[in-house]
């Protein structure tokens, strides 16, 4: 969990947002739902001993698009080390062939309007900015 965290951490929006603090609790416990429901995947991609990528996949049921499975790719993060050496197309790539393995008739993810380093990459796979998205910041149960 250590070495996920770290990857979530390594970016310029994910510093301010993950446990800088070493606080793992809420990470485990996550993962713990993530692993117990075979509608969603956690992934990393590893080099060595080291983990160098992540993403979750997720599939999604909807009645849209006559009933389509999606698959949703969150929370693709790259070691600053590894970048631009193939990793996140092969980790994308794998997730795009997993959702058409699953029946998905479609992949969709969100990424920051700030990352255009992000938004050429998504592009170059194929993605293609159709629509806007939008999100609602909830205060935290605690």
């Amino acid at each position: 969990m250590p070495a996920l965290v770290a990857l979530l951490a390594d970016d310029e929006f994910g510093v301010h947002r993950e446990a800088a603090d070493g606080e793992l609790r809420p990470y485990h416990a996550a993962f713990d739902l993530i692993d117990a429901d075979p509608a969603h995947l956690l992934v990393a991609a590893v080099a060595g001993d080291a983990v160098v990528g992540t993403l979750q996949l997720s599939f999604l049921p909807g009645l849209t698009r006559r009933g389509a499975m999606r698959g949703q790719i969150e929370g693709v993060r790259v070691a600053s080390s590894a970048r631009s050496r193939g990793v996140g197309a092969a980790m994308l790539g794998w997730a795009i062939d997993e959702a058409r393995r699953r029946g998905c008739a479609l992949v969709q993810l969100t990424t920051d309007k700030a990352r255009g380093n992000a938004h050429r990459f998504y592009e170059r796979l194929g993605f293609v900015a159709t629509h806007e998205g939008l999100k609602l910041q909830l205060p935290d149960p605690s």
